[in-house]
């Protein structure tokens, strides 16, 4: 029989996942965040007080609640109540300030935000200037904010609101959360996810990890990416047991936290898993085996995941390994490691397709045979598991979505037995330390200095899997600026993880007979001996 086009079976919410946990498990462990730990029932009670909050706000099915809070219990609550509201989320990455701020706070159109206080004046900057917002709920003192036009809420005056339930019943179809992409020729877009977008994908990493009620999930993945809320928020509700989300990822605090909450499988990234593989800093550590007496921990789940890296978790820690997938924010997973499947050296598993058509295309969007390298390109198999379009933006959506395949601008291939391998970015951005960086939102940033003339930014091969910033400029005629100098500049303007290490001035910059900076070759020179390294220059900043 052949493999059929689409499937129709039953979707889900999740409110209805959270319902069906209050119903068979109301009063058992949940959820620790950052110590503080929940059962299902607490976290209703909460979310049920903060969505009629919200409605009291004048927040209605389908308005934007928007967020800037690190990993905290307030950070879970708010999702949970504006989705538990009928509302959609938009949780804002915490490095986010000036510009970067206004733009997904306007773009949005969120009508409420809410801030934890020591990020609450970045918000009290901005405010004024996103003409859609209404109201600003600060977690802590509400003085940071004084003075801005939006009525100001502290947190614990909307924890006052009642308990009852609101009569809201969300579709599978309808919207739950926007997630940001870095942007690639653009400003970052909002991805529109649906409700049943999440909760298949919470079901498909569970399928790979082999997650039952019996695993305790910990990740220190922060709540304004979609993988902490997918495998710690919703898996307990799908797959039962608990999760553990912390609030940033260390290396000293790694293994004391897994014998703490008693983990058994870690959602992280490759740049994690490389730091710990590489700890030599602790010498009382054991070559193999878990350290500090830990039997808990079954599997590491973190890509991308090199071969030597693979190696030496598996050998030193005793455990196994998860790297055998690949996706984006606006479909996941495009390909994985289901049960039964063993992963082949560099591959990022299997297509997906139980969930997808994945296959190869070229520029013409010709399919290329196996073997080939070319655009990874996708359609859904089912209603409702991938992304509903860019918040917006239709003429981006159809843009992706040429001859009606989603076209990742990822470039990779498919061997004769069905792997996928990730080959490269076909688009011009950068991934770094977990983060999608736009080159274009970077270089934006960088031309409103007075002393810069030209810049490309682009990516240099990183030690930690992934890629490290450069910023190469040339300077105006007769203009001072020392790289120190422009680095100094950078750190109130840019969030850390778009920060450069590298910058280098030149007198032009390489470009092709249309006037388009060559930045191909800017990667292939990388770092030059005249190319100044934050790292070796002495200077320390706040990574936040």
């Amino acid at each position: 029989m052949s493999d059929p086009i689409w499937r129709s079976g039953e979707m889900s919410t999740c409110n209805r996942v959270l319902d069906q946990r209050l119903e068979a498990d109301p009063d058992s462990p949940y959820l620790d965040v950052c110590g503080t730990a929940f059962t299902a029932a607490e976290v209703e009670a909460t979310a049920n007080r903060l969505a009629n909050a919200y409605a009291d706000l004048g927040v209605t099915p389908g308005d934007r609640v928007a967020t800037l809070i690190e990993n905290s219990p307030e950070a879970m609550l708010a999702w949970w109540g504006a989705v538990r509201g009928g509302g959609v989320a938009v949780p804002i990455n915490t490095a986010y300030k000036g510009d970067y701020l206004v733009h997904q706070l306007t773009d949005c159109g969120a009508r409420v935000v809410v801030v934890e206080e020591s990020l609450a004046e970045r918000v009290a900057r901005v405010a004024d200037r996103v003409p859609e917002l209404e109201h600003v709920v600060v977690v802590g003192d509400t003085g940071a904010v004084d003075g801005v036009q939006a009525k100001v809420h502290a947190w614990d005056g909307l924890l006052q609101a009642d308990e009852r339930r609101p009569a809201i019943e969300s579709r599978p179809s309808d919207l739950a959360t926007f997630i940001y992409t870095g942007g690639t020729t653009g400003p970052s877009k909002g991805c529109m996810l649906s409700h049943n977008y999440h909760v298949a994908l919470t079901e498909q990493i569970g399928i790979c990890w082999r997650r039952t009620a019996d695993d305790v999930v910990w990740t220190p993945l922060p709540l304004f990416h979609f993988n902490a809320l997918v495998t710690a928020v919703l898996g307990p509700l799908v797959f039962g047991g608990r999760a553990a989300i912390y609030r940033r990822f260390s290396v000293s605090n790694f293994w004391p936290e897994m014998n703490r909450v008693g983990a058994t499988i870690t959602s992280t990234l490759g740049t994690m898993a490389y730091l710990l593989a590489h700890d030599v800093d602790r010498p009382e550590m054991p070559r193999s085996g878990a350290p500090e007496a830990n039997t808990t921990l079954r599997l590491m789940g973190a890509a991308p995941l090199p071969v030597e890296v693979d190696r030496i978790i598996r050998e030193r820690f005793g455990i196994e390994t998860f790297s055998g997938a690949y996706g984006v924010t606006e479909a996941s997973l495009i390909s994985w490691q289901p049960p039964g499947v063993e992963n082949k050296p560099n591959a990022a598993g299997v297509i997906n397709t139980e969930y997808f058509d994945v296959r190869i295309f070229d520029d013409d969007d010709n399919e290329l045979p196996r073997g080939s390298e070319g655009e990874i390109v996708i359609r859904p198999k089912r209603p409702h598991v991938m992304f509903e379009g860019y918040w917006g933006r239709p003429e981006a959506t159809v843009a992706t979505s040429r001859n009606w395949w989603y076209h990742t601008g990822d470039i990779g291939r498919i061997d004769e037995d069905g792997y996928l391998y990730f080959v490269d970015r076909k688009a011009d951005y950068l991934r770094r330390r977990g983060e999608n960086i736009s080159s274009f939102e970077v270089e934006r940033i960088l031309m409103k200095h007075p002393a810069v003339a030209d810049v490309a930014v682009h990516a240099v091969p990183s030690q930690l899997t992934e890629d490290d910033l450069k910023v190469t400029a040339t300077l105006a005629p007769d203009a001072r600026l020392t790289e120190e100098e422009l680095f100094r500049w950078c750190l109130d303007e840019l969030p850390y993880f778009a920060l450069p290490r590298y910058i280098e001035f030149r007198d032009q910059l390489p470009r092709s007979p249309v006037g388009r900076v060559l930045k191909r070759e800017l990667r292939a020179e990388g770092v030059t001996p005249t190319t100044w390294d934050v790292e070796a220059s002495g200077i320390t900043y706040e990574k936040r």
